[in-house]
């Protein structure tokens, strides 16, 4: 997106005190954490700012505290894994605002980073409270958002320090902001999206949107269930949502009137019961019955499918299409997400996906690197599917 600010058009960063805002929202257990993706991925923006001679105050969340000032929630977890993924010393500061990080940064000196405690501890970030705004503000002279996966968010550290100082956005931001831009808004055609999950009431806003951006929509998981049973075929025991079937039949309407192409399994893996190798078996969608249950599209579905992205140039993929988390029912998406994976090597389609449970299923088959962009945000990569303005990236635009 060429009228987003960046870091890259600053042109003086030796000695400027820099607010940035973070995700390192990483999931932990105990004290160990489990996943570094969101610090490794933010470290280049920091790097970047030291090396600049920047004084570089990261700002970050850290769980749901809820505005209490809980032990279990601090940042302070965070120092070892962030100093090493940025390859410098970071320091702690015990406080968000206040005495003790008004002194702490006036001691800095120029390539100095800090980072501040969860600024979810106080009540006043989630109410995007102005005073608490104008306080995060006064702590530097420039603001860099680097944090995509809050900017659906109208907090103060998101856009309410947006007023107070000249704001840009850092390189993660940068990278999500065009991966989303040239999927979903620029996508080179034939442009294909894969839209799974289980229930159509959840995905029912980025349907009803890129129906008008993409050539073809893949619908997998349980929704798909939906579907079939809408168009009037038998799905035995599988989940489906009966009082959606009227809403799926008007986005197959209206999939056609934009020349959109509505995938639907032609064959299934059934079973009676979920657990992992349970008894199951390939059939035709005409021939689901009794106690049968959908778990996983089939053989022949694969089949289609990987005739169909051979033809493709963009992938825009948002949830698996089977119950990828237990074997057998993982082999329609893990095929799938191998094909994607294999032409995007080849330099065939442009790929990116996000959502946890599809960053998850393409880890599971082993494929998330070789994708173009894997999105790590969650409910800010949805509302964008779903075309809504996040109020964190206007204040970014030039």
């Amino acid at each position: 997106m060429s009228n987003l600010k960046t870091i890259n058009d600053i042109q003086d960063l030796k000695g400027k005190k820099v607010v940035v805002r973070a995700d390192l929202n990483v999931p932990t257990e105990g004290t160990k954490i489990t996943d570094n993706s969101r610090i490794e991925r933010f470290a280049p923006t920091a790097k970047l700012l030291s090396d600049k001679g920047a004084k570089v105050i990261i700002i970050t969340h850290f769980g749901r505290p809820k505005g209490q000032k809980l032990p279990e929630f601090s940042t302070k977890i965070l120092i070892d894994n962030l100093a090493t993924a940025i390859g410098k010393p970071v320091e702690f500061v015990d406080d968000t605002i206040g005495d003790i990080v008004n002194t702490k940064i006036n001691e800095m000196k120029d390539g100095d980073i800090i980072l501040l405690e969860n600024v979810r501890f106080y009540n006043e970030e989630e109410a995007n409270d102005t005073e608490f705004s104008k306080k995060l503000a006064s702590l530097g002279d420039i603001y860099v958002n680097d944090a995509f996966s809050t900017s659906h968010r109208a907090h103060a550290s998101t856009e309410g320090i947006t007023k107070y100082l000249p704001s840009y956005a850092g390189l993660l931001m940068e990278e999500e902001v065009n991966a989303l831009t040239s999927a979903l808004e620029n996508p080179k055609h034939p442009a294909i999206a894969i839209v799974g999950g289980s229930k159509v009431s959840t995905k029912l806003a980025v349907l009803e949107n890129i129906t008008k951006k993409v050539d073809a929509i893949v619908i997998g998981g349980a929704m798909a269930n939906t579907f079939l049973l809408a168009q009037g075929y038998n799905i035995g025991a599988s989940m489906a949502e009966e009082d959606m079937k009227d809403t799926a039949l008007k986005i197959i309407e209206e999939a056609k009137k934009n020349g959109c192409e509505i995938i639907l399994p032609v064959d299934v893996c059934v079973a009676k019961e979920f657990k992992a190798n349970a008894e199951n078996k390939f059939v035709g969608i005409d021939d689901v019955d009794g106690d049968w249950k959908i778990f996983d599209i089939g053989p022949e579905s694969s089949k289609i499918l990987d005739k169909k992205f051979a033809e493709a140039k963009t992938v825009l993929w948002n949830g698996p299409l089977g119950v990828f988390e237990l074997v057998p029912f993982d082999r329609g998406t893990n095929e799938l997400a191998k094909t994607v994976a294999e032409l995007t090597r080849n330099g065939k389609i442009i790929s990116v996906a996000g959502g946890g449970d599809t960053v998850s299923a393409l880890n599971n088959a082993g494929v998330a690197q070789d994708f173009t962009y894997i999105s790590t945000a969650g409910g800010a990569f949805l509302e964008w599917l779903e075309g809504k303005i996040l109020p964190a990236i206007p204040p970014l635009m030039k």
